[in-house]
């Protein structure tokens, strides 16, 4: 199964089409550089780097992206208790207004 799958879920194929129609260079490159490669890399598991994915979406401002991401870690392990407490931390050095924005989306979440 490859990384995309294995983060994306039964949403892969829907995803992917959705990238493409949007730019099929940019699709490529985020599906075979930043999944592939980069995800796929040894020394942090996935559930690691979901959280990491997570982390930095909350500092971009709960982009659209965050949602995947979210079902990403929990998809490789992590529990919702883990996904809440990233969004926690992550209130200490990104601060509670973009904390709060990401509970919501978690809140709004069918999981």
């Amino acid at each position: 199964m490859s990384v995309r799958e294995r983060i994306w879920g039964k949403n892969a194929a829907k995803i992917a089409e959705l990238l493409d129609e949007i730019d099929p260079d940019l699709s490529s490159y985020i599906q075979q550089f930043a999944y592939e490669e980069v995800m796929a890399r040894p020394g942090l598991d996935l559930k690691t780097r979901e959280l990491l994915a997570i982390t930095a979406l909350i500092a971009l401002g709960n982009p659209d992206e965050l949602k995947t991401h979210i079902r990403g870690a929990m998809a490789n392990g992590a529990s919702e208790k883990e996904v809440r407490e990233t969004i926690i931390h992550s209130a200490l050095y990104l601060g509670f207004p973009r904390a709060l924005g990401a509970m919501k989306v978690l809140a709004r979440m069918k999981l």
